[in-house]
Parts: structure tokens; sequence; C-alpha cells
């Protein structure tokens, strides 16, 4: 018996490494089958094909399906104790979907009518096979991805390449024949599809006479695969359904969507999407009551709008499938509550995920209390402090106070310009509207031509400082804008630490609240100074909005979009992708990090003033 188990250690030890080995080669190629069936769907769905191109798009398919069948079937057979720990419940419930495939193989049709014979048909038909394997692509190519954290890539520069991918991939979808109704041209495409995934809303076209549905619908969900994050959804998948991920990569993804801890990651992950579906689902119903009947749609188009316009708002994105944005005349009169919900939309998209957690915190919170005073009839005297972090307190105090004095501004310098002739609950319901979309949602109810110069220079302030960090909105965000301004008062006053609300500021957060907002003024100064050099004939107040807002990704533009060059609109594409993925981010990613030393330099003190 010894001898037997010797033997078996000993065979173990030989075939271990090459068993990796060929488990290794099939997640390649499983990675690249993954890939193919993407690619088949998309030139299915994309061009008109002929039957010899049908018949290889059925050859791929079969050829994806029987790759992935051999990579689950070698992985339980060779490995199934790691298989066992890596897999979720979930995983094996796929895994099972794709094993009833065979049933079709083994067993012929059934001549009998009855629940068989359909069973039967639906696992042999092309809608469960080719929605099995796109589910299982999207998980393999996400578990993918996360797995590079594993391996210590830097995941400031996986962040930006993702987000740099997806733009590619929107770009190239955009270009298909059935996404658009005259064609569209690449930098076009590239353009729109990086406003979509950088949720900015600047556009070269008329999005509205440019795109078919099948456009609508690419165009949207860049937006949302955008407003969410690549890697909140690619970890999300990857960690709920796959389950394998080093303790490396749950650290990374959790400062990415700032958890508290490795142990709510996941809770975070699904609030996050829990929060999104929820607000958007809500605003979608808001928005259909709002425009039901008014607007010649059928029920199905007026689903479409509210659906498309929820989701764009939420995002901060800016896109409408309307001519001339949300100041089309069939919205402009009688449709305040639809500007209402738009702005709320974009309110709460902008304030970031972490205080939306808060809220739910806070909320469950009092329901607790609420309810133990219910069953034992006594008050809980005890109140937890502090139910509001600081980054919510600072949050919520700016939004309000940027809100308040730009719907103030806005509606002192435009109640007798472009408000003129609406009634007076029209301008301010126009007034908050305008005051809500600088902070990086991009939608306009009033030409912005039309606009004061007072209330343009509001607007650049407004689209500078942006909304909330780990939101949807961009700018330098009015975390680092508070910290920044919370600094600058401790200075005149003389003191060294940065207090508020009873806790002392992080010299981290000073940092790189300082070091953000001077990388923001820098890099807008070379877009602007560039851009003039190409666009020689354009009042440098337009540029400097159009950089600001793309930039901010905001998507607010004085009609300058459509009328730039080629090498102008690559130039503000490279700078939406730059506000998008963030500018420490992005340093992070490409300078060289330095280590920490163990020894310190004498201090000494530069001269100011």
């Amino acid at each position: 018996m010894k001898i037997y188990h010797k033997f078996l250690l000993y065979q173990n030890k030989l075939l271990k490494p090459y068993v990796r080995i060929l488990l290794g080669l099939v997640e390649a190629l499983t990675y690249l089958a993954s890939l193919s069936l993407i690619v088949g769907v998309v030139y299915e769905h994309g061009f008109p094909l002929s039957i010899d191109e049908m018949a290889n798009l059925q050859t791929l398919y079969k050829t994806v399906w029987i790759i992935f069948l051999i990579d689950v079937t070698l992985h339980i057979s060779l490995e199934y104790r790691n298989t066992k720990k890596k897999y979720r419940r979930l995983a094996w419930i796929l895994s099972g979907l794709l094993y009833l495939t065979l049933v079709p193989v083994i067993f012929h049709r059934p001549e009998e009518e009855g629940a068989i014979l359909h069973i039967w048909e639906f696992l042999h038909g092309k809608f469960y096979h080719l929605l099995l394997l796109l589910v299982l692509s999207f998980l393999n190519l996400s578990n993918g991805l996360v797995r590079l954290l594993g391996r210590r890539t830097n995941p400031s520069l996986i962040l930006a390449v993702s987000f740099m991918a997806i733009i590619l991939i929107g770009a190239g979808l955009l270009m298909l024949p059935r996404c658009t109704v005259n064609g569209i041209t690449w930098v076009d495409s590239l353009f729109t599809a990086t406003s979509a995934v950088c949720v900015t809303g600047l556009v070269p076209v008329d999005v509205s006479t440019t795109f078919t549905t099948s456009g609508l619908v690419v165009i949207i969900l860049l937006i949302q695969i955008g407003g969410l994050g690549v890697m909140t959804l690619t970890s999300f998948f990857a960690m709920f359904f796959m389950g394998n991920t080093s303790i490396y990569n749950q650290l990374v993804v959790r400062d990415m969507v700032s958890s508290n801890s490795l142990s709510s990651l996941l809770s975070t992950l699904l609030y996050i999407l829990g929060f999104t579906l929820v607000i958007e689902g809500i605003g979608m119903v808001s928005i259909w009551f709002s425009i039901h009947g008014t607007l010649g749609m059928t029920l199905e188009g007026e689903l479409g709008f509210a659906a498309f316009h929820s989701i764009s708002a939420f995002c901060n994105a800016g896109f409408s499938t309307l001519s001339g944005n949300l100041g089309n005349p069939m919205v402009m009169t009688n449709h305040n509550w639809l500007f209402i919900t738009v702005s709320l939309l974009i309110i709460l998209g902008g304030i970031g995920f972490p205080i939306l957690v808060n809220f739910k915190d806070i909320v469950l919170y009092h329901l607790r209390r609420f309810w133990k005073l219910i069953r034992t009839r006594k008050l809980d005297r005890h109140k937890m402090q502090h139910l509001y972090n600081l980054n919510t307190k600072i949050v919520l105090i700016m939004t309000f106070l940027l809100l308040l004095i730009g719907t103030l501004a806005i509606a002192a310098f435009e109640w007798n310009g472009s408000f003129v002739g609406m009634p007076v609950a029209d301008k301010w319901t126009h007034a908050f509207f305008n005051a809500v979309c600088p902070r990086t949602a991009g939608f306009n109810s009033v030409d912005l031509t039309s606009l004061s110069v007072q209330t343009l220079l509001v607007y650049l302030f407004l689209m500078w400082v942006g909304g909330g960090s780990q939101s949807t909105a961009g700018g330098v965000k009015v975390n680092a804008f508070a910290v920044v301004v919370l600094n600058l008062v401790a200075v005149l006053r003389g003191t060294e630490r940065v207090e508020v609300f009873g806790r002392e500021l992080s010299y981290d957060s000073i940092r790189r609240s300082n070091a953000t907002v001077v990388m923001s003024l820098g890099v807008l100064f070379i877009f602007v100074f560039t851009l003039s050099i190409l666009e020689p004939g354009v009042p440098i107040m337009a540029l400097t909005f159009e950089c600001i807002s793309a930039l901010s990704t905001v998507g607010a533009s004085l009609n300058l979009t459509p009328h730039l060059c080629d090498a102008s609109k690559l130039l503000v594409s490279l700078l939406m992708f730059i506000g998008r993925v963030g500018l420490i981010t992005l340093m992070l990613g490409i300078v060289k990090q330095k280590k920490n030393t163990k020894y310190r330099y004498p201090s000494d003190n530069i001269i100011i003033n």
C-alpha cells in the first residue's frame, strides 16, 4: 500500500506541471474564443450577410462552444479541488447549463409533442446557445482582466487601457452600417464613442438624425459602462460569478470603489449596481409620466426615450435623442417635471456612490431604531454619533452651495435675457436646471451662445469644479476643491493643521487635492494653447469653454464641436479620456513610482511672498 501511495505521489508531481501548462494553453484559447464570439455577434448584427458568411459564423459559434466545453471539462477533471475553491455557485450553474447543450447532440429529436419536445428544441435553439456563450465569454474576459491585477500590474494603467479598449470597440460598433443612417467618418465615430464612454456629451453630429435605433442602443450601453466604470463591472462579475480573486485583486478593487473593508467589498459592488438600476428605473418611470402623450410618440418610443434620458442623466452623460438636446421646442413648455427629474438624476449620479452607500446606512439605522421602538415601546436614547461621515458632509454642503449660488446667479443674469418670455415657474426651473447641468451633465435647455458673458463664466467655474469623487461626474471634484479652500483658509488663519467638523484632514488628502487642481489648470492651458493654433479663427472663450467641458466630462459647447477640424477633434477626444480616467490615475499609470526611502533630507524653507 505504501508503494502504491508513493507511486501516486510521484505521478502527481510528475504530471502536475504538464497539467498546468495544458490548462494555461486552454485558458488562452478560451480568451481568444471569447473575443472571436463577441466579434462574430457584432459582425452578424452590424452588416447584411450572405448565405456563405452566415454559414461561416455558425461554424465559428460551434467552434467556440466546443472550446468552452473542453475548458470546463478539463478544469473539473484535472484540477477539481482548485476549481471547487475558485468557482462560486453561479459559476457551477453556468457550467451545468453549458453541459445541457449536449442533450440535443446525445438524444434525437422527440417524435411526440409535449414538454420534452419543447425543452429539446429550446436547448437546441440558437438563442439559448448564443446567449449562454456570450455570458460565459463576458465572464471569462472579466475574470482575465481582474487576474491581471494579481500579477502586480499597475492598476491605474489597467484602468486607462480598459477605458481605451471600450472606446475603440464602441467606435467600431458605431461605424457599422446598421448603426447609422448614412454612415459616419472614423473621426466622428471615435469622438462620439469617447464622449459616450467618458460620459461627456460632446458630439460632432446630430445624434437624433445620424444614428439608428441600433446606434442609440450602442451609445446608451457605452454610457452605462463608462458611468459605472469598466473595472467596477468586471470586478463585480469576476468576484460574484467566478470568485477566484487574490487578496491583492481585492485590495486594488477596494481602493477603486472606496470600500471600507475586504469583507464588504462584494456588497459595495452590489450596492453600486443596485443603486444604479433602482435610481435609473425610478427616473425612467418619472420621465415617462412627464412626457406621456405629449411628444406624439408610440408607447414603445416613449419608454425608449425615458430609459435613454434616465441613464444619460444619472451617468451625467448629457446625450439626448432630441434635436437641439432638451432645448427642443417639444419639451420647452409644460415639461417642468421632466427638467426637475433629469436634474435630480444628475445630482444623485454626481454626488458619488460612497455618499449613496452612506445614505443607505443612515436609512437602515433609523429603520432599525423605529422597529425597536415599536417592538419594545421604549425609545433608544443611545444615538449613534457621526452618522454622516466627513466625505458625505463635505460633498453635500459643497453641492448645495454650488447649486444655490449657480441657480441664483443664472436667474439674475438671464431673467430678462435667454429666459425672457417664460412664466416665472419656468424661469426658476430652467435656472436650476442650467445650474445643475454644468456640473458635468451636458444637457441644455437654452442655446448656450445666447447666454451672457457673466453666465458663461459661472458655467466655466461650475464645469471646472464638477461633482463628487467616485461618481459618474467629472471635474476636479468638489472634494478636492473643498480641501484646497480649507487649506487656503488654514494658511490665512496661520494654523498648521487643516480642521473641519471636528476632524483633521490628512496630509495625503491635501497633497493630492493640490496636485489635482494644479494639474487640471496645467492641462487646460496646454490644450487651449494648442487648439488656438489649430483653430486660429475661433474666439478664445469658445476654445476655453470646449476644453473645460471636455476635461470635466460635461458636454456643454458653444456650438463649436461640429466645426472643429479632425486634429482638434482628436485632441478634444484625448482631453475627454484624460478627464474620465482622472489626471492623478493617468499619471500614476505613466510615471514610474519611486519607492519610499528610509532616510529624510534636512528640511528647508522656500521664500513665499
